[in-house]
């Protein structure tokens, strides 16, 4: 029996770049992993003695978080990297995670993220829009962290319009081998995700795919069998 069985959700180490990432993100973070899977392992690398990690060390005992302390000996050397690499190979070893998040938008995570996913791991990666399609790409799923705020009235205004969506379903529907012109709204998913690990509704200012499709003036949508979808005759 594996991990995700006994607990019935995957157990994740959680390998948060402090250095990358501003602590005004952690709060939506933690509450999006925490629907994924149990963050069991919160580490979070940097050096410390810097100030402008402050906002990191304010919530670290209110976020179950572990700091991880990173102290660049020359200049030029990213020694956070370099730590969080060296401990997600640790604990990857330790066999005793389904998954691993990766909350950083440097791409020189690329390899550590193709490495786990060689040895059958559950990757996760969170960054911001900056992140290079390296990353993007190599990881099961891609989280924009500006998607984390599409509740707000700053967050709607940067969302893509539903139309934009429409190439990208299209061609899962190539994908699925169906003799009904009724697609399943969860087999249209999986395919996006799978071409597309950044692929997110909230990309588009909806918050499930079934409301994505819905928004897409060029398809229907009914709730029969769990969602459905085709294309407007």
């Amino acid at each position: 029996m594996d991990h995700a069985d006994r607990h019935n959700r995957p157990l994740l180490a959680v390998l948060i770049d402090a250095d990358n990432l501003s602590s005004t993100h952690a709060e939506p973070i933690l509450r999006e992993i925490t629907s994924i899977g149990e963050p069991a392992l919160r580490r979070v690398y940097g050096d410390w003695s810097s100030p402008q990690l402050e906002g990191w060390s304010k919530k670290l005992m209110a976020l179950g978080l572990v700091a991880v302390q990173a102290s660049a000996n020359t200049k030029h050397k990213n020694a956070t990297d370099i730590g969080l690499v060296i401990d997600a190979m640790d604990i990857l070893h330790t066999d005793r995670f389904d998954g691993f998040v990766i909350v950083s938008s440097d791409s020189d995570f690329t390899a550590l993220a193709n490495r786990l996913r060689e040895e059958g791991k559950l990757v996760i990666s969170i960054g911001e829009e900056k992140t290079a399609p390296a990353l993007r790409n190599v990881v099961n799923r891609f989280i924009l962290i500006e998607n984390l705020d599409r509740d707000t009235p700053e967050g709607a205004a940067r969302a893509r319009n539903p139309k934009e969506a429409l190439g990208l379903i299209k061609n899962a529907m190539n994908k699925i081998d169906d003799t009904e012109e009724w697609y399943p709204l969860g087999a249209l998913g999986q395919e996006l995700r799978a071409a597309h690990p950044d692929f997110d509704p909230r990309s588009y200012g909806q918050t499930k795919l079934s409301q994505l499709m819905q928004a897409i003036p060029k398809l229907e949508y009914r709730a029969q069998n769990n969602g459905q979808v085709r294309l407007k005759p």
